[in-house]
């Protein structure tokens, strides 16, 4: 689902990416860690197309999106990749569905394939109860699982996450980490994630750790 190969980056004198190479399988959950500044979170802004390589190759899906111009990249973001920050970055004057809605109409797909998808999402996250409340009525766990929900919402080839625990206390963090494995069995979902979260690292299917800009 995702191959990377020889990337590397650079800011100003500092080489933050050595020439990286990564393979990750289609429905396969794989954690980065590493101690900060290791050049985790470059590598997953790259991989969701965020941030430009200085050199090396990116494949998603079996597509090259760095061949494409700037207009046709932003919708290839928009319907192949799916983002979780540490915060969730929810629109506090949206409800909880209406946010999960927002990048089906931004990708401009029907609106009622977008709602009857939105609502089957929430469902999953046994958020249905809440869907009509504005995040700052949620916990901070349900307003991650919103965030989730919407990442998923055009069905992305894969999710990438950055420290999406991180901000949450243990039970959120620990429902958290179970839901991206119950992505994984029930949508076959090919996840990334950035942690420092030992626990979370264990889990997963693939652990990768980085050091000064390579992978051990």
């Amino acid at each position: 689902m995702i191959r990377i190969t020889d990337i590397r980056k650079r800011y100003g004198d500092l080489e933050v990416l050595r020439g990286v190479s990564l393979e990750v399988a289609r429905g396969e959950v794989v954690t980065i860690v590493g101690a900060s500044g290791a050049g985790k979170t470059t590598l997953l802004q790259i991989m969701g197309t965020l941030s430009r390589p200085d050199a090396g190759r990116v494949e998603i899906d079996g597509e090259e999106p760095f061949r494409l111009g700037d207009r046709a990249l932003s919708s290839f973001r928009n319907r192949r990749i799916g983002f979780v920050f540490q915060f969730h970055h929810l629109l506090p004057e949206f409800t909880a569905f209406e946010n999960v809605c927002l990048p089906g109409f931004i990708g401009g797909r029907p609106r009622p394939e977008v709602e009857r998808r939105a609502a089957e999402l929430l469902d999953m996250m046994n958020l249905t109860a809440r869907r009509d409340h504005k995040p700052g009525q949620l916990s901070g766990g349900e307003q991650q699982r919103v965030a989730i929900a919407r990442a998923l919402v055009n069905a992305p080839a894969v999710l990438l996450a950055d420290e999406p625990s991180g901000n949450l206390d243990t039970h959120n963090r620990e429902e958290i980490h179970r839901l991206f494995f119950e992505l994984r069995d029930r949508l076959q979902q090919t996840v990334v994630i950035v942690t420092h979260d030992e626990r979370l690292a264990a889990m997963s299917d693939r652990k990768i750790t980085m050091s000064d800009g390579l992978i051990l």
